[in-house]
């Protein structure tokens, strides 16, 4: 079993920033990779960045340049950096953590961007 806390979301205007934060406890050496998820009202969940246990990480065309993801080992945390942030950025955020099989979610945070 692997827990997910986030923290970080809110509210702030367009041009603005924000650092998620999802703290994992459990079953911590299981985890093979962990990422952020987004959904917007009406839309699927989307995969927003990933990182993987080495370090190597991916992004959504929709955030390169814009988000960074990174994660302190030592803490069990993985952080989303989010700058220049957009409107359509607005979404409720979802840690996950790559465990076989099905992996896990966190409890979502909501990042809300206004123009």
């Amino acid at each position: 079993q692997v827990q997910l806390v986030e923290s970080g979301g809110g509210l702030v205007q367009a041009g603005g920033s924000l650092r998620l934060s999802c703290a994992a406890s459990g079953s911590i050496f299981s985890i093979n990779a962990l990422g952020w998820y987004r959904q917007a009202p009406g839309k699927q969940r989307e995969l927003v960045a990933r990182i993987s246990h080495s370090s190597s990480t991916n992004y959504a065309d929709s955030v390169k340049g814009r988000f960074t993801i990174s994660r302190d080992n030592a803490k069990n945390t993985v952080y989303l950096q989010m700058n220049s942030l957009k409107p359509e950025d607005t979404a409720v955020y979802y840690c996950n953590a790559e465990v076989a099989p099905n992996g896990y979610w966190g409890q979502g945070t909501q990042v809300t961007v206004s123009s």
